[in-house]
C-alpha cells in the first residue's frame, strides 16, 4: 500500500505560478511512477504529467513548457511546478502512483494509488 497526500494548491490570479507537492508513504516509493491527473467541474480525469523511476518525464499539450515534474525519492516527495498559470487549468489536482511501464502513463488506469486531490484555482 502506498498513501499519498497533495499540498500546496490555492487560489491564484491567471499568470500566477503554484507548486504542488505530494508526500508518499507506505511501500519504498522509488519504484513508482508517480504522475499529476486533474479534474475539472463537470469533466473527467485527464492526465497532466508523470515521471517515471528513471525520472524520464511526458506532459499533456496543454502544460508542457509551463510546468514541470520532479522528484525526490529521499524524501519520498513528488512536486509540479506550474507556472503562467490559465483559468483553463482550475481542477482538482490528483497525484498518483502506478507500477506500469511508462508507455502506458499517460492513462489513469496505469496507476494503482491515488491521493484526494488539490484544489488549483485560477482567476482570470
Amino acid at each position: 500500500q502506498v498513501q499519498l497526500v497533495e499540498s500546496g494548491g490555492g487560489l491564484v490570479q491567471a499568470g500566477g505560478s503554484l507548486r504542488l507537492s505530494c508526500a508518499a508513504s507506505g511501500r519504498p516509493f522509488s519504484i513508482y511512477t508517480m504522475g499529476w491527473f486533474r479534474q475539472a467541474p463537470g469533466k473527467g480525469r485527464e492526465f497532466v504529467t508523470f515521471i517515471s523511476t528513471r525520472t524520464n518525464t511526458n506532459y499533456e499539450d496543454s502544460v508542457k513548457g509551463r510546468s514541470t515534474i520532479s522528484r525526490d525519492n529521499a524524501k519520498n516527495m513528488v512536486y509540479l511546478q506550474m507556472n503562467s498559470l490559465k483559468p483553463e487549468d482550475t481542477a482538482v489536482y490528483y497525484c498518483a502512483a502506478g507500477l506500469r511501464p511508462p508507455r502506458v502513463s499517460t492513462v489513469a488506469s496505469a496507476y494503482d494509488y491515488w491521493g484526494q486531490g488539490t484544489q488549483v484555482t485560477v482567476s482570470s
